[in-house]
């Protein structure tokens, strides 16, 4: 395009009309500014907001800055582990949102014989713990501080009646010098406890060598169990004191477990015998990979109440661990298998007794 000529003074109009058209905008930019500010300045609420909104948040954020500056757990000293069992008299702090509050109803006395066990415990002194705890079961006690105690109980039970060291002032245990021709199986029945109690407690492994004048420990039974079926529980006791507590299943709705006084059966200790389901009709054999009850059997005969002739019932194991904790049974008591072993190593055929309560 041919280059046009154009005259110095329309050009120079041209460059003043840009900056009247820039400094009239730069104006109405300072304007504006001015107008802002002087609006924020007469609306005081709006600060007012502004700060308030600044507490809040500040306030929220409070309890995360005083949870991360607490200070670590210190460990409790051996002595204080066995406080849990006694309850506390002090007033408790309010709890939090959700909290479940544990009212304990364990009375005063309880508490206080309680607290000598802990003491006897502390110290050492077996037997007098043992029989302290074992005192405070017969009397008030809440549920917190009287799983604690069958817990304690149970702790202890592996050192004067598990272990091989018979404790003085036991009256449960004592040692025995076997005599010449002594058969542990007689001896046994003769104390009212199976011979593999005995055998397990001194670790003996062939009961026919049995030497004359061998000190063994002997354990006066008989034993007995007491079966919750609403906590599902079965608890064991060497005349009257507590040792151990084990899960039960029990019998279904259809098939309950009768309540009130048994005792296992003179010859009703099995180990996996043939079992016909009186449903199916099915007969199961302790080989069969399906076998349903599991590794031992222990027959039972009712006495008194509900259980009072009944016949068929029996504590024993199960190929079905889940069903522990439920009703699921056709009545029969079910047992983990390896408690069941235990329970059946305790229980002497026609002496033992068992209770069932609701």
């Amino acid at each position: 395009m041919k280059f046009q000529y154009r005259p110095y003074h329309e050009s120079q109009k041209g460059t003043s009309r840009t900056r009247w058209i820039l400094l009239g905008l730069a104006v109405v930019i300072v304007g504006l500014v001015v107008l802002n500010r002087y609006r924020h300045k007469s609306a005081p609420g709006d600060e007012a907001a502004l700060e308030n909104n600044t507490t809040m948040t500040e306030s929220t954020a409070a309890p995360a800055a005083v949870e991360q500056t607490q200070p670590a757990a210190t460990p409790v000293p051996t002595e204080q582990m066995a406080q849990p069992l006694t309850p506390s008299p002090a007033v408790q702090a309010a709890p939090e949102p959700n909290q479940t509050i544990v009212v304990d109803n364990t009375s005063p006395e309880a508490a206080a014989v309680v607290k000598q066990a802990v003491a006897d415990m502390t110290a050492g002194r077996i037997i007098a713990a043992r029989d302290q705890f074992n005192r405070a079961l017969d009397m008030k006690l809440g549920d917190t501080v009287g799983g604690e105690v069958k817990k304690r109980l149970s702790e202890l039970a592996n050192q004067w009646l598990f272990g091989k060291t018979v404790y003085p002032g036991d009256t449960l245990t004592e040692l025995h010098t076997v005599q010449s021709g002594e058969v542990l199986a007689i001896l046994a029945r003769r104390y009212k406890v199976p011979h593999e109690c005995i055998e397990k407690i001194n670790g003996i492994i062939n009961p026919e060598r049995l030497q004359a004048g061998q000190a063994i420990k002997v354990v006066h039974g008989p034993f007995s169990a007491v079966i919750s079926k609403n906590k599902f529980t079965l608890d064991l006791y060497l005349q009257g004191m507590f040792v151990r507590q084990y899960k039960v299943g029990l019998g279904r709705v259809e098939h309950e477990t009768p309540t009130g006084k048994w005792r296992a059966s003179a010859g009703g200790k099995l180990v996996k015998p043939t079992w016909t389901d009186p449903d199916t009709g099915r007969i199961y054999h302790g080989n069969d990979p399906d076998y349903p009850l599991g590794s031992r059997w222990i027959a039972l005969e009712g006495l008194e109440g509900a259980a009072k002739g009944r016949t068929g019932f029996a504590i024993h194991g199960t190929k079905d661990p889940e069903t522990i904790g439920t009703r699921a049974s056709r009545g029969c008591i079910r047992l983990f298998n390896g408690d069941v072993v235990e329970v059946y190593d305790l229980m002497e055929p026609g002496v033992s007794e068992v209770l069932v309560v609701e």
